[in-house]
């Protein structure tokens, strides 16, 4: 199968899209990355996501934002498949993780029950319409009604790209918030450990933003971090945080680090090279933390996500962990910046053939869970019963809103991709 997998990450920074050759299934499942394209959100977009992000707002703005998202997504696929010369009629599938707005992985009281949730927006049936194909997506929930956290999935398909017979791995993807997958030597699924360890680029994201009145959406290359100077005692008490000592299974979000996390930062009045520095420092060491107490000294880890491009973030990693051999995911055929979109493909592919598709080792959850709700495209049937209005014949007898749905026709034929043939 020919499938799209689309990522828009906690970091809001756009829109990624894998285009992935599939075959197979389980342990022989076979994946052949084709393409990768990224569509940054234009500032509004980005804005109106950050205002519900585990924020007070009004239910109108997701509603409208849930439809939005949609057909931006729609448009990248259509975009992507262009770029890459590919008829958007050859994709079979789409495979969508949405963009997460809240995720509560652990039960708390809520109305007299305690209740985990998640909600990620961008609605599937828009996408499936204006794409003209089958959509897998909102993979999340099936994972929280099996008792697990709803995260992280992506281990799933790190257990299928790096397992190995002789070297123990982790998969360390540094998005908004950065994860492992710790994968044992000739591991088997439920050897597989993997966790959220805590900040990626979101926290660095935002002290870069705030300190170039929002010229800056990032630190490029760690630039302003290597400036400044690590402040000792800030950092030993931003490690002093109770989620680094819990065991797996445990997720994390915006809701620890997003806007009031970096406030808290900023009242500390340090020069924002110093306050980048420690903060770059933070999330190298708990990551490092992470690997020490459950991988010890792995063989390898591989190295995926924006992240990978801050040259301070990566050489405070490589302090904090001496003798591992850092690689980037592309010395394994996976674009580090596909990666995640990449997963959600499998794991769209394995949900539309009705196959389990969470490591409930990694998430927590009783047992193996179909991930997904399945968005169907219309069918040939479907679009034929919209033609008694292409056959309107605007005229001068004609009412005028006969006129207007004719001309609103024209132009959704001028901008709707052709639907694919059933």
């Amino acid at each position: 199968m020919l499938v799209a997998g689309l990522m828009s990450g906690t970091s809001v920074d756009g829109i990624d899209v894998a285009l992935v050759e599939i075959r197979g299934a389980g342990l022989r499942l076979r994946v052949r990355p084709l393409a990768h394209s990224a569509f940054p959100y234009p500032p509004p977009v980005r804005a109106a996501i950050l205002a519900v992000s585990d924020a007070a707002c009004h239910t109108r703005d997701i509603a409208r934002l849930h439809v939005l998202l949609g057909e931006l997504y729609a448009e990248a696929v259509r975009r992507a498949c262009r770029r890459a010369k590919i008829p958007l009629r050859r994709l079979d599938l789409i495979g969508c993780h949405g963009q997460t707005i809240y995720h509560q992985g652990i039960p708390k009281p809520f109305l007299g029950r305690r209740l985990a949730c998640t909600l990620q927006i961008g609605e599937p049936v828009v996408i499936a319409a204006r794409a003209g194909v089958d959509v897998v997506a909102d993979f999340r929930p099936a994972d929280l009604a099996a008792g697990g956290q709803g995260a992280p999935l992506v281990p799933y398909v790190d257990y299928l790209l790096y397992r190995s017979p002789r070297l123990s791995r982790v998969s360390l993807n540094i998005g908004g918030i950065a994860n492992i997958t710790v994968i044992p030597r000739a591991a088997r699924p439920q050897d597989v450990v993997a966790f959220d360890t805590g900040p990626g680029n979101m926290v660095l994201d935002a002290l870069a933003a705030h300190f170039s009145a929002g010229r800056e959406r990032c630190d490029r290359d760690g630039r302003l971090a290597a400036l400044g100077r690590v402040d000792r005692r800030l950092l030993d008490a931003l490690l002093r945080d109770p989620y680094f000592r819990r065991p797996p299974s445990k997720s994390c979000g915006r809701e620890q680090y997003g806007a009031a996390f970096v406030e808290r930062l900023l009242a500390r009045c340090l020069a924002p090279p110093d306050l980048l520095a420690t903060a770059t420092a933070f999330t190298a060491a708990s990551i490092a933390l992470g690997v020490r107490r459950f991988a010890g000294s792995p063989g390898e880890l591989i190295v995926s996500g924006g992240g990978l491009r801050n040259r301070q973030l990566m050489a405070q990693l490589a302090a904090f962990l001496p003798g591992v051999r850092l690689r980037p995911s592309s010395d394994f055929g996976i674009d580090p910046d596909a990666k995640e979109a990449i997963a959600f493909a499998v794991l769209a592919y394995e949900s539309y053939h009705r196959r389990p598709a969470n490591l409930p080792s990694a998430t927590g959850a009783r047992g193996p869970a179909i991930l997904g709700k399945l968005a169907l495209a219309p069918s040939r049937t479907e679009r034929k019963a919209l033609t008694p209005l292409a056959a309107l014949r605007p005229g001068r007898g004609q009412p005028l809103a006969a006129r207007a749905a004719r001309t609103l026709w024209r132009r959704s034929e001028r901008t709707t991709p052709p639907w694919p043939r059933k």
